[in-house]
């Protein structure tokens, strides 16, 4: 059973509007020079609110699931590098433009591509949820054998939304015309809920996710199994 969120009565939300106006400001001026002169203001409004808040979901998280992990840690935990990777885009703006953190299975710590929660904070486009992004070949055909083998488990699911990119055709080896051919297709298995700005900066923001994270277990418990984690 889940533990409670402890949070004292008109204690201090974790973000503020302030994070949401340097994201705005980045969008604008993204560019090095730019950044560097409003790197305080990005560790103040940013980057400091998300470690506190990750650091403060441990408890809650190990609540819904000992085998998950809020890391505090400020490189290589749970929050996102602000620093793009364009080695490979066509789009060079050196930084994202959103803040997020990923909370994944201690068997997999660094995988990015493994089961996770995930909290998503941009200017009108805030989320939180849980699934699979972008597993490898093999964790993909495991999930889908999952489904054909978990009829009914997968069918209780459906209730939540579960979505990702897709094939256009149904992956050899599966049945084109099985019950769950759309979701055969899926390349990710992701659900999520749509936040507010409002609800994001509220002093209940922990309870709000936690209760998020709480609906998506389902689903995480279903995809952790098909990938041979520990639940």
């Amino acid at each position: 059973m889940a533990r409670g969120v402890k949070h004292e009565p008109g204690q201090h939300p974790f973000f503020r509007e302030e994070l949401f106006r340097f994201l705005v400001d980045l969008r604008t001026h993204n560019d090095r020079t730019w950044f560097q002169a409003n790197k305080a203001r990005y560790e103040a409004e940013v980057r400091e609110p998300m470690l506190a808040f990750i650091m403060a979901f441990s408890d809650p998280l190990r609540g819904l699931n000992e085998h998950f992990v809020a890391d505090p840690r400020p490189v290589g935990g749970s929050m996102f590098r602000i620093f793009r990777d364009t080695r490979f885009a066509k789009d060079k703006t050196p930084y994202k433009t959103n803040a997020g953190a990923q909370f994944r299975h201690r068997a997999c710590p660094k995988d990015v591509h493994s089961p996770g929660f995930y909290l998503h904070l941009e200017p009108g486009g805030c989320f939180a949820g849980g699934g699979l992004w972008h597993p490898d070949a093999d964790s993909l055909h495991k999930v889908r054998q999952r489904i054909v083998t978990h009829e009914q488990e997968w069918a209780a699911l459906k209730c939540l939304g579960v979505e990702g990119e897709s094939l256009k055709r149904v992956p050899q080896g599966f049945d084109p015309d099985h019950p769950f051919a759309e979701d055969l297709k899926l390349k990710d298995f992701f659900a999520d809920v749509a936040l507010t700005e409002r609800e994001v900066c509220a002093p209940d923001f922990l309870e709000r996710f936690t209760d998020t994270c709480r609906r998506y277990l389902p689903l995480m418990a279903f995809l952790s199994k098909a990938v041979d984690l520990p639940w």
